[in-house]
């Protein structure tokens, strides 16, 4: 699966970083919505539904000062290693949009771009979504055949996205020792790394086809291996501050699911969290620990659904909650980012590329229908072997 055909030097006269996008006012909000659900026929009333958790944060998103912020935090890391590259910033969804990006790369004389997706995952819309916004945006601005972009690999296992959960994880653990004591822990407490669900159909098509990934395809399989990473190394870090030589009781874990949208009569990947979040005072437990495994930033779904919704649930089914923070702008996340982009630049092996888990170092150039999505078909995609 691990591809061997990018692993020559490439130049690279700038980075592009490519987000999601995010309103940033009022009236704002409705227009992005419609942005972001183009073609899948969702209903006026189910906007307005969503538009009040925005509306809540008066009508503001945080997604675009974070990615200014990790612009900003990418700039002075590439500074500080001496790398002569510039850092673009175009959003799929809401301004400044992939295509100005493009536009201000063929006015300063870029040719050839590395881009940086806010997404760690394989799926349509953490993946293959944003190849297929990078191709439209070439096509948009008119920049087709004179600008080339290449776009790192998905970085799930990479140390750099790991290490800040393994960390925060931490950290919450050692609270809950102080708390609870280290021998209650299994009985007590309980970790929950949530992500964002996804339809089943798109999650069984996540990842390439020749591979077999079981249930919730490419996507479950790669949370589900992270999350372990991250308690094996969490769990390695409670035995050495352990005082006593009896093996402690691992601390349980699951992978949950958040911020559904879709029809009800469409399955999605499940236990949605907040169902698990209610079933956990039936299993003893006291407190519980959620980590944004899925996210690289405190954007709405990690602020409206984790911190409202799902503390919300905690506190009715008379649970303490701890939220672990994402990666942001953390210094190992941001080098990581870094590192990712030198991979390609200087056509790292890929027996030498830094990989977590098992499943990767994942590779630079998609199969043929990666991530598919079965009822948008297929559109024109840069970063695979056939559009």
């Amino acid at each position: 699966m691990h591809n061997t055909e990018e692993t020559s030097p490439t130049h690279y006269d700038a980075i592009l970083l490519a987000g999601f996008g995010g309103p940033e006012g009022q009236d704002d909000v409705i227009p992005f919505l419609r942005n972001v659900t183009r073609g899948r026929g969702i209903p006026e009333e189910r906007l307005e539904e969503v538009a009040t958790h925005y509306r809540h944060f008066g009508g503001v998103s945080p997604i675009n000062d974070h990615n200014r912020q990790l612009k900003a935090a990418l700039e002075a890391e590439l500074e500080r290693r001496g790398i002569d590259l510039p850092v673009l910033w175009g959003n799929r969804n809401w301004a400044p949009y992939l295509g100005e990006a493009l536009e201000e790369a063929e006015s300063r004389g870029f040719r050839s771009l590395i881009a940086i997706a806010t997404s760690a995952y394989s799926s349509y819309s953490s993946c293959r979504q944003y190849r297929e916004d990078l191709w439209g945006a070439l096509e948009s601005s008119g920049t087709h055949g004179t600008i080339t972009i290449d776009k790192v690999r998905q970085f799930f296992d990479h140390p750099g996205f790991v290490t800040p959960f393994i960390d925060g994880v931490d950290e919450a653990i050692t609270v809950c020792e102080a708390d609870f004591g280290a021998a209650a822990l299994s009985d007590d407490v309980e970790v929950l790394f949530a992500t964002h669900s996804i339809p089943t159909a798109d999650a069984e098509r996540s990842g390439p086809r020749d591979v077999d990934f079981g249930h919730g395809g490419a996507y479950a399989a790669q949370h589900n291996a992270v999350a372990e990473v991250v308690m094996l190394a969490v769990e390695q870090r409670r035995a050495e501050r352990a005082s006593t030589a009896e093996p402690l009781a691992p601390v349980p874990w699951q992978l949950v699911y958040q911020s559904r949208s879709g029809a009800p009569s469409t399955p999605w990947l499940e236990p949605d969290i907040n169902d698990a979040i209610a079933e956990l005072p039936a299993a003893g437990r006291r407190r519980v620990i959620v980590v944004p495994l899925g996210f690289v930033s405190d954007h709405m779904e990690v602020m409206w659904d984790l911190d409202n919704e799902a503390r919300e649930t905690a506190e009715q089914s008379g649970l303490s909650m701890i939220r672990v923070a994402t990666p942001g702008t953390n210094r190992d996340y941001v080098s990581g980012l870094v590192d990712l982009v030198l991979e390609r630049r200087d056509g790292t092996p890929v027996a030498e590329r830094p990989a977590m888990t098992a499943l990767g170092p994942w590779f630079d150039v998609c199969r043929p229908a990666c991530c598919e999505n079965a009822r948008l078909g297929f559109k024109p995609a840069l970063a695979g072997i056939a559009p």
